[in-house]
């Protein structure tokens, strides 16, 4: 079965065509996803697939498992845009243009959300008033959830146990990034809550801070509304601190130079990544393995280090491998609990679940 993945971030586009678990042509296209409708035109000429997968960051109350799209899914998109409007409307406008491309396949769209529907009521629910929470259904969703669920399977395999007898801390750090508790295969804790704002330090957005102050600088017309969402999504993180890049690549090899402000970007940002990994520690009674995936958790050996060395407390040490040419336990053989760096690949998880979807017919 030849698989078509659609994975819009907020400013490019990743294409696969997946056929079994093999990626046999792909295109990563560095535009905004509205910029790129002649780039996907000609990747999808005269493509044969049998369906199309799309990755939906948020799928907000209604969509909560992977759904082959009709008028009703939709709806459901259409709703949640305001939830993740960095993200959603990108993968609406993809599946518009490509149900009119690719008419005759089914398309399915596979929420990030899902992975975190089952979070236990004490994880999901904000302190907030009850009326608030249940009229505008305010809880913790949680993202990232293909790159989780294929870390989790990849981590089995590599610590030859099954998923259901595991309890993991998983890291997804790329430019967005959060962490997760998965206990039996399920997530029972996550940083990001109802929006991919929350949580840990980003490459551009901030991660979470202070409700209160965030009030304070609109009260006393520090700034306005939009000038807020802004600087909070594409001026913060390790850019707003770095004042430079939000790449780890480049702040990591500016550090070496002797650059202040880069090193201290990156150091906020390994503090960020372990003060996150341990508060969702907190939902295991115990830790057999963390593993790190996602651009910077997979090819950054340096932010692997610094987290892992961090981490003490939980009975982590240093010391890891820098070996990054298949996914590895890069801890030393003799740790008392490994660590683990996984390629994310999303890409198979959205084609295993849209497939999944599929053999079980049309969402209820």
């Amino acid at each position: 079965m030849r698989i078509l993945t659609v994975n819009p971030g907020s400013g490019s586009l990743r294409l696969h065509v997946v056929d079994g678990e093999d990626v046999v042509d792909s295109a990563e296209i560095g535009k905004r996803p509205a910029d790129a409708t002649e780039d996907v035109q000609s990747f999808v000429d005269g493509l044969k697939v049998d369906m199309v997968a799309y990755r939906l960051v948020h799928g907000g109350s209604a969509l909560v498992s992977p759904s082959v799209v009709d008028a009703g899914v939709r709806e459901a998109i259409a709703a949640a845009k305001s939830l993740a409007p960095e993200h959603v409307p990108n993968t609406e406008a993809l599946l518009e243009q490509l149900t009119g491309l690719l008419p005759d396949v089914p398309h399915v769209v596979c929420p990030d959300t899902a992975f975190h529907h089952g979070l236990p009521e004490v994880a999901r629910t904000y302190p907030l008033p009850a009326r608030w929470r249940e009229r505008w259904d305010l809880r913790r969703y949680g993202f990232h959830g293909h790159s989780f669920a294929w870390a989790v399977r990849r981590a089995a395999e590599l610590l030859s146990r099954p998923a259901a007898g595991l309890n993991l801390l998983v890291a997804h750090l790329s430019g967005g990034s959060s962490v997760c508790a998965v206990s039996g295969g399920r997530s029972v804790d996550t940083s990001m809550g109802f929006t991919p704002l929350e949580g840990t330090m980003m490459a551009k957005r901030s991660g979470s801070v202070d409700p209160g102050m965030l009030l304070w600088l609109l009260r006393e017309g520090h700034v306005a509304l939009d000038e807020l969402e802004d600087g909070l999504y594409h001026h913060s993180g390790l850019l707003g601190l770095s004042g430079t890049s939000d790449d780890t690549r480049e702040l990591v090899k500016d550090s070496r130079a002797g650059d202040v402000r880069a090193q201290f970007a990156m150091a906020v940002f390994e503090h960020r990544a372990r003060r996150e990994i341990a508060a969702v520690a907190a939902s295991l009674d115990h830790v057999d393995a963390l593993v790190l995936t996602g651009d910077i958790g997979w090819d950054q050996p340096e932010v692997a280090e610094a987290i892992a060395r961090g981490l003490g407390v939980l009975g982590f040490q240093g010391g890891l491998s820098s070996e990054r040419a298949k996914d590895a336990v890069i801890s030393d053989r003799e740790a008392r609990i490994p660590v683990l760096t996984v390629r994310s690949r999303e890409e198979l998880s959205l084609a295993s679940a849209a497939a999944d979807a599929v053999r079980s017919g049309p969402a209820s």
